[in-house]
Order: C-alpha cells, then sequence, then structure tokens
C-alpha cells in the first residue's frame, strides 16, 4: 500500500482585522493619553512705520533711591502722597500732552515705594507708565 500526500495548497494570506484592532488601540491610548494646553499671550500693537514719530516722547522721570527717597523730574520730593501728586500735576503742566512716566528705581528699594508712585500716577491721570535702568555711572 502506497501512501499517497495529497496536496492541497491553501493560499497565503494576511488577515487585516487583527491589524486594524491593534491600530485602533493604540489610536485610543494616544488619544487618552495626551494633554491640551492652552497657550495664553498678551496682545500686542505693534506700530506702523508711517505712526512713528521722528521725535522721541516727551518723558517724566521719578527717580526712587534705596532708602526710598522720591525725585520728580530732577528734584527731590519728601513728604507724603499728597505731595508727590502735587509734584506730578505741577511737572504734567510743562507738556502740551500727557507725558510717559517713566520709573527709575533702585535694586534695593521697596516695592510699596514704587507701587505708590503708580498710584499716584494714575490718580493725576498719567496712563502711560513705564520702568528703566540706568547704568551705574563711573567715579
Amino acid at each position: 500500500m502506497r501512501f499517497v500526500r495529497q496536496t492541497h495548497h491553501e493560499e497565503p494570506e494576511i488577515n487585516l482585522v487583527p491589524l486594524i484592532d491593534v491600530l485602533l488601540v493604540m489610536l485610543i491610548f494616544l488619544t487618552a493619553t495626551t494633554t491640551f494646553t492652552r497657550v495664553s499671550a498678551l496682545a500686542v500693537e505693534l506700530p506702523a512705520s508711517a505712526s512713528v514719530a521722528a521725535t522721541p516722547p516727551a518723558e517724566l522721570a521719578v527717580e526712587i533711591d534705596a532708602q526710598g527717597q522720591l525725585a520728580v523730574a530732577g528734584r527731590p520730593l519728601a513728604g507724603s502722597q499728597t505731595t508727590l501728586d502735587a509734584a506730578l500735576r505741577l511737572a504734567t503742566r510743562s507738556f502740551d500732552e500727557p507725558p510717559l512716566l517713566v520709573i527709575y528705581a533702585d535694586a534695593q528699594a521697596q516695592h510699596q515705594v514704587v507701587i505708590d508712585v503708580m498710584q499716584a500716577s494714575s490718580r493725576v491721570g498719567l496712563e502711560r507708565v513705564s520702568f528703566a535702568a540706568r547704568q551705574p555711572q563711573n567715579p
């Protein structure tokens, strides 16, 4: 008796169902673990080139030293908030339009003194306030 092997050839095929299942699981995993953050930004209005003035804007300087002593437009000031308000009003009279208030505060000055100057500028009507630093002068 002779054994005859039957030759039954099946065509190889790729079953796509497990592949799709794996891809769906990966998609669900990535969707569930992704963090979405909102980035907040400040709205900045940049001036157009035609609106840039050739002359710098009028500035009023308030200087604060390390001990908290104030100087408005180069004149030393001693006193309370009403004195500061009066000095700012007096200094702004020489300008045609409200000037830019520039606060030069020493690094050792108390924050409260800077806040007091900002509040006084608001009471006087100075809406534009800036902060600046000066280079130390060599003796």
